[in-house]
């Protein structure tokens, strides 16, 4: 049984249609990446599959447990853990007060402090920045903090949504190179990414979605090797 699984996944926007029959398969322990250009539903596949944009034909199981048409703070509290596009941290609040809400269904205290911590042993730069506000930090420690959030759950799955947008050469390789630990220590982990060679480099197989349809899988070494993808993707 696959940790997490879409089954023809259709999703519209008002009369608009996202995703045309998405299925997919995330294995425990995997990294499992969604490439494709901009629009080609990338970012709609991970707002599925967590609630916050609801399917309207298919199914989306978690652990065998059907989550489709779940709320997204009970998909959250299930173990699916969303870093958006974008960051969207709380930028007037600390990064403690990120880190903790990033917890908001865990309720011992001695469990947040052991996921702050854990945060700092990922993102040492954070401990430095523990008091300050989010969004006066640098693109890239508001990306780490991203992560760090949502880590703060020990979630089953991480979903990472295009981490490595607008942040320089040197940080791109240190977020992939935290994703690849994460993955060594057994997080199971769904990257969307427009940067192939990035994501194929760290994932276990890929999946190519063009205009809202899955139109190439394979493991991520064949996807690397795979002319067409390299013509469209990897140029």
């Amino acid at each position: 049984m696959a940790l997490l699984e879409l089954q023809n996944v259709h999703t519209y926007y008002g009369g608009i249609h996202a995703l045309k029959g998405i299925s997919l398969t995330v294995e425990k322990g995997e990294v499992v990446t969604l490439i494709g250009s901009n629009g080609a539903g990338k970012s709609t596949t991970l707002k599925t599959i967590c609630g916050q944009t609801r399917a309207r034909e298919g199914k989306v199981f978690l652990n065998g447990q059907e989550i489709t048409a779940m709320k997204p703070h009970e998909i959250a509290r299930l173990g699916i853990a969303h870093v958006p596009e974008g960051r969207r941290i709380f930028p007037k609040l600390t990064v403690r007060e990120n880190l903790e809400l990033g917890a908001f269904s865990v309720q011992d205290k001695r469990t947040i402090q052991e996921g702050v911590e854990r945060a700092f042993a990922y993102f040492p730069r954070l401990k430095e920045r523990f008091n300050q506000k989010g969004g006066t930090m640098s693109g890239g420690e508001q990306q780490m903090l991203a992560i760090a959030r949502g880590l703060m759950m020990k979630p089953k799955i991480l979903m990472l949504d295009e981490p490595s947008m607008g942040l320089a050469p040197i940080l791109v390789e240190q977020i992939f190179d935290i994703v690849n630990e994460l993955n060594k220590e057994g997080m199971t982990i769904l990257l969307v990414e427009q940067n192939a060679n990035q994501a194929l480099s760290v994932a276990s197989r890929g999946y190519v979605i063009q205009t809202g349809e899955i139109i190439l899988k394979d493991d991520a070494r064949s996807l690397l090797a795979n002319p067409q993808v390299r013509e469209a993707y990897l140029a």
